[in-house]
Parts: structure tokens; C-alpha cells; sequence
């Protein structure tokens, strides 16, 4: 590997860092970004590089200015065979030379501009045929076709040649084979990635597993390896963690934006850039030190996991810095007081108690006359807890832990502050959580929560250093009286923890693991999004059961066939096919809202079985309603 990088020429140190297991970031997706442009799929995307070059060199921009340090250029399928789907085989050596100069433009460009130190990788992807036994394709006419694309992308001409080649979304471990021979026959002195695409299981298409695939693939004599595209950042993590111990080589890891899905007649990709983010310190930690994007990512996406990355460095310096200071004795942590001492709902849940809260939304503004007069009417009532949302569909309103505090205060009821990582860095969290503590809140619902675009201000910055499953850790550790440096704060902050759980997402699978790390940082109970469907919640708690905690089930009476809609269609709340007649059947608002309550009755009276606590919503501040649904507001004449 040395000689390679040694005869790479100008870019030979840089090019080495890439492969020195620190963390890179390269771009994401540039046919996700040429679909969102107009290009329509049935075009060869390839053949922009001639007809369209602006627009791919704007792209390359786009990647460099969020952060990128590797851009791919624009030629995954410019490949002989390929290429003649639009008949454009005799194109195959101008396409790739013109993708290797726009990206080279680019790079030189950002240089020029920020000083910015960027690279170019030439995309070479799979062949679209098969290769014999199963095709008509011999081994060496495979190797052949990838040896012309590579010689174009290396050799185009003075300085339009790709730093490194990336050998991608490979199904087959014998086709990725014959292109990293091409490569080390033609170019042998130009580093190489080859990553394979897997199935949901982590196995290769061909049903390699990612074991094998790790040992055969670091015998080609690539410089890294690893995986990209797949079913989203849980399957391409899940096969980093199989392939690490097997290599001694730099790992690769650029999955999709999750799994495509059709909604209202579009194809879109619904893992957002934060969650993105967050699994980017997951490959990280698992030991991938080349990440980025592939399908459904763009500019954003990268943004996002650069940040991620930002806060690593961030944090493992002052870990180094901690390290460093030898004459500081270790600090050990304290066992936080057992769950039934820590609050009123620790002791309720402690005991196996049916616990009943309501959801109160603060006000948009500073007067909370009316959200204190609900809790006191709910408390009067007999509701245990009030939960209070932080700014809710990332909408600007008063501060969840103001509220939380003058509820307690004035009405004497125990509140359940959610606190989101949406807007703070780890050391505003840190901050808010030992003033919370300090102010008597004991209860927490940790979320990763809402991110802008989804509320009245898409343009305002969202922070995510950690997601909802790393607030746990945060929470759990100053539960354990040690700060994020594991300094010690003194006494435990005496937190009861909660996260939140949605078994109506159409990725259940990804909900559960996602639940059990949740449980294993440090959770103690959880409260689910609104239940509609108790098939939907049996089959989740049937999942869980090897790591369940106590489980409050989310209720929401609805008030109307609109509301009905709003719920499965934007918040993706399963709905069956059932209540949403139910409320379609209504004949006035008032009659509706009353079918609402008749229907979340029945929810929880069916679900009580199941479960250990309910957390009924009010919406529309109708507190009378979320009453209404518990069976207590009878029993005063409400």
C-alpha cells in the first residue's frame, strides 16, 4: 500500500490520510440530486457530463461546500455495458474524462476559495450483467470493461486524473473482484475502495456474509473496504460491526437515506439528515473511518454529518485532555438513589402502579393562566402526572421546563418534562438537566425531538450532538453523579428516565433495536406515540420482551375526521381503516369529538391490560376531553 500512495504524485500525503483511520467525510448521492434537478430516471445520468456539465459540476459545489473531503464523480454507470442500454458504448472513454474534470474543476475551485484541502474519487459501479456461471459475461471481458473506465478516470489527461478509485454498491463479491484486479492492473498506484451493497440481513446479494466478504475483499489488495447503499445506517452499522474484526484495513460505510418509500404518488426517503448524523458517531465508534452518503442523501445530509463528526473531535479532545492529567484522581460513580425515592412516578412506577397522565402543550406566549388552571382541574381529578411537550412539531413556545416548574408550584401536580436535543449542543443539555435537577424536576422524557423543517421556522439551525439514545447516556451518567468528562457534579441529579417508543412506524424493526439501545443506556420506562391500532402495540410489546420496561400507552382522543387524517397521513400514526369510518360517519363537530372520546375509551380499556400507565393528550386544550377519556371527569360533574 505504501508504494502506491508513495507514486500517487502532488496529492500523495493527502491521499494517505484518507487511509490513516481518521474519520472523512465523503459526499452523498448524485442522482438523488439530478432527480430533484428534473432529470428524469429513464435518462443516462452519465451522459450529463457532456450534455449538462454545469449542472454536475454545481453539484460537486453543493457536496464541497457542506463539508465533503471526498467527491465521487459523476460516472457510476459509465461502463461499456452500461452504456449501450442509450447507445452510447463508444462514449465510455470522453464520459469518464469529462466526470473526472468537472470534479477535479471543483475540488480546485473550493481550494482556491477556503483553502480547503478536497479529493476526487473516480465512481466505478457494477457492470449491470451477469458474469459467468450465471451469464454470458466471461471474467475477463468484466475485468476488461472496468479496465477501460479506470484508464479513462486515471489517465484522461493532465491533471483531470481521480485521486483514489471507489469501487461501489457491488452485489456480487466476484464481479468486485475482477474490478479491483482492473484496477491494480491499470492503475496500480491509485488507491483503492471497493464496498459491497447488502440485503436487510447484512449479507451480500450474493448471499455472502459480511465476515467473508471482509476476509475476500482485503485479500484483492484494496486499501479500504466496506459497504454502502443497502437498507438504510442500521444495516450498513450492523455489517461494519461483523466486517472490523476480520480486516485490518480502513472500513467504508455510505448508506442510504433508509428505504424509499411511496407516499401520495412520491418516492421519498424518510431517514432525515440528524438521524443521519447520529449513525454517522455510530460507524465511527464501530470502526468505519471513511462515511458518507449514497441514495436519498444530499447536501444537507452531509452538513449534518459533519457536525457529527465536529462534535467527536470536539469531545475526544477533551477526553485526551482528561487523560493528560495524571495527577487528577479517578473519579467513580455513585449509585443513584433506587427509583422509587427519586419521584412520585418513580415510586408508582417502581411499585407496578397503573399511572395516568394528560399532555398540557405550552402557550405560544407568555401567559400560562390557562395550561396552570388545566393541570389544577386534572389534579382535582385524580390525574397522576402532566407531561409537557418541548415546542412540539418544532413550533417556538414557551419553554417546557418553565412550565414544568410554575405547574409544580402553583397546582402541586408532579410534571414529566420532555427535553429534546434538537436545539442544544452537549453542554447546553448538560446545563439544562443540572438546573432542572436543581429546581426539583425529577422526571425526563428524553427525544431526539422534531427537526426545524417540519415547523414554522425550516430555516432555523438544528444542533443534534447526540440523539434521543445519547441524552439517555447523558442523563443516566449525571444520574450517576459524573458530568460528560466523568468529573464528578457532586450527588446524583436523581432523574427518572423515559424515552419514547412509536409501534405504528413503518420500520418496526428499526424502532425495536433503536428501543433496546434506549433501554440499555439507561431507560426506565417508556411512553408510546398514540395508540389506535392494539394490533400494532401487541405486536411491539411481543418485540420488546427480552428488554421491556414498563410502557405507558399513548392516547389521543380525536376531535375530528380531519384530525383523524392530520394523525396518519403526517404523523404516520397507524390508523385502521375502522375509526377513521368512525369519524368519517359523524354529523357535526360535536358529535365527532364525542365518537373521539367513545374511541380512545375503548383504546384504553383495551390496552390496560397490556401496559402499566396511560398518557392521554388534551388536544386543542380540551382537558374535559383527556377527563373524559380516563373516566374521571363524571365523577365532579365536568
Amino acid at each position: 500500500m505504501g508504494a502506491r500512495f508513495e507514486s500517487s504524485g502532488k496529492n500523495a500525503a493527502g491521499v494517505r490520510r484518507l487511509f490513516a483511520g481518521i474519520p472523512v467525510l465523503c459526499d452523498g448521492a448524485m442522482g438523488t440530486m439530478l432527480y430533484a434537478r428534473g432529470v428524469f430516471i429513464n435518462r443516462c445520468y452519465d451522459e450529463l457530463n457532456l450534455t449538462q456539465p454545469e449542472m454536475v459540476r454545481t453539484i460537486h459545489q453543493e457536496y464541497l461546500q457542506a463539508g465533503a473531503e471526498v467527491i465521487e464523480t459523476n460516472t457510476f454507470g459509465a461502463n461499456a455495458y452500461r452504456l449501450e442500454h442509450f447507445g452510447l458504448r463508444d462514449k465510455v472513454h470522453e464520459i469518464n474524462i469529462a466526470g473526472a474534470k468537472l470534479a477535479r474543476e471543483s475540488v480546485n475551485q473550493i481550494r482556491e476559495k477556503q483553502a480547503t484541502e478536497a479529493f476526487v474519487a473516480g465512481a466505478i459501479g457494477p457492470l449491470g450483467v451477469r458474469l459467468e456461471p450465471l451469464g454470458k459475461v466471461g471474467l475477463d471481458e468484466a475485468r476488461e470493461a472496468f479496465a477501460e473506465q479506470i484508464r479513462a478516470l486515471v489517465y484522461g489527461g493532465p491533471g483531470v486524473g481521480v485521486d483514489l478509485l471507489s469501487i461501489e454498491t457491488m452485489t456480487s463479491l466476484v464481479e468486485a473482484e475482477q474490478a479491483v484486479a482492473a484496477a491494480r492492473e491499470v492503475a496500480p498506484e491509485v488507491p483503492v475502495i471497493v464496498m459491497m451493497t447488502v440485503d436487510e440481513e447484512g449479507n451480500c446479494l450474493d448471499g455472502t456474509s459480511p465476515e467473508a466478504a471482509a476476509e475476500r475483499l482485503t485479500a484483492t489488495g484494496a486499501d479500504a473496504i466496506g459497504c454502502n447503499c443497502s437498507s438504510g445506517p442500521v444495516t450498513v452499522l450492523s455489517v461494519i460491526e461483523r466486517m472490523r474484526p476480520r480486516t485490518t484495513l480502513p472500513l467504508a460505510a455510505m448508506p442510504n437515506a433508509g428505504i424509499p418509500r411511496a407516499v401520495e404518488g412520491r418516492t421519498i426517503y424518510l431517514t432525515s439528515p440528524e438521524y443521519m448524523a447520529s449513525f454517522t458517531r455510530k460507524l465511527v465508534k464501530a470502526g468505519a473511518s471513511l462515511v458518507g452518503g449514497c441514495c436519498g442523501t444530499t447536501p444537507s445530509y452531509t452538513r449534518a454529518m459533519k457536525s457529527a463528526l465536529r462534535a467527536m473531535d470536539a469531545m475526544d479532545s477533551g477526553a485526551q485532555v482528561m487523560e493528560r492529567r495524571s495527577e487528577s484522581p479517578a473519579v467513580s460513580k455513585i449509585a443513584p438513589p433506587p427509583l422509587a425515592e427519586r419521584s412520585k412516578l418513580g415510586a408508582m412506577i417502581a411499585a407496578g402502579e397503573f399511572v395516568s397522565m394528560v399532555e398540557i402543550v405550552p402557550p405560544k406566549g407568555i401567559d400560562c393562566s390557562k395550561e396552570i388552571e388545566g393541570a389544577a382541574l386534572l389534579h382535582k381529578l385524580g390525574v397522576d402526572v402532566i407531561n409537557v411537550p418541548d415546542s412540539p412539531r418544532a413550533s417556538a413556545r414557551m419553554s417546557a421546563q418553565s412550565l414544568c416548574v410554575q405547574i409544580q408550584q402553583h397546582v402541586g401536580i408532579e410534571t414529566v418534562l420532555h427535553y429534546t436535543c434538537r436545539d442544544r449542543n452537549v453542554l447546553s443539555i448538560q446545563s439544562d438537566l443540572l438546573g432542572a435537577s436543581s429546581i426539583g424536576l425529577k422526571n425526563i422524557l428524553c427525544l431526539t425531538g422534531d427537526p426545524p423543517k417540519l415547523g414554522n421556522y425550516p430555516d432555523a439551525t438544528a444542533v443534534f450532538d447526540v440523539d434521543a439514545i445519547g441524552l439517555v447516556n447523558i442523563v443516566h451518567n449525571l444520574n450517576c453523579g459524573l458530568d460528560i468528562g466523568k468529573n464528578s457534579i457532586g450527588a446524583s441529579t436523581g432523574f427518572t428516565i423515559s424515552v419514547a417508543a412509536n409501534p405504528g412506524v413503518p420500520d418496526i424493526d428499526q424502532e425495536v433495536r433503536r428501543f433496546a439501545y434506549k433501554v440499555e443506556a439507561g431507560a426506565e420506562f417508556a411512553i408510546t406515540q398514540p395508540v389506535f391500532d392494539l394490533r400494532v402495540l401487541e405486536e411491539f410489546l411481543r418485540k420488546i420482551e427480552g428488554f421491556r420496561i414498563p410502557i405507558i400507552a399513548g392516547i389521543w382522543p380525536l376531535t375530528s375526521l380531519r384530525n383523524a387524517e392530520f394523525m396518519k397521513n403526517d404523523l404516520r400514526v397507524s390508523m385502521p381503516d375502522e375509526i377513521m369510518a368512525r369519524m368519517a360517519a359523524t354529523t357535526s363537530p360535536e358529535a365527532a369529538r364525542a365518537e373521539g372520546v367513545k374511541i380512545a375509551q375503548e383504546m384504553l380499556a383495551e390496552a390496560r391490560p397490556m401496559v402499566q400507565g396511560v398518557q392521554v393528550s388534551a388536544p386543542f386544550g380540551k382537558y374535559t376531553a383527556a377527563a373524559q377519556v380516563l373516566g374521571l371527569a363524571e365523577s365532579v360533574g365536568v
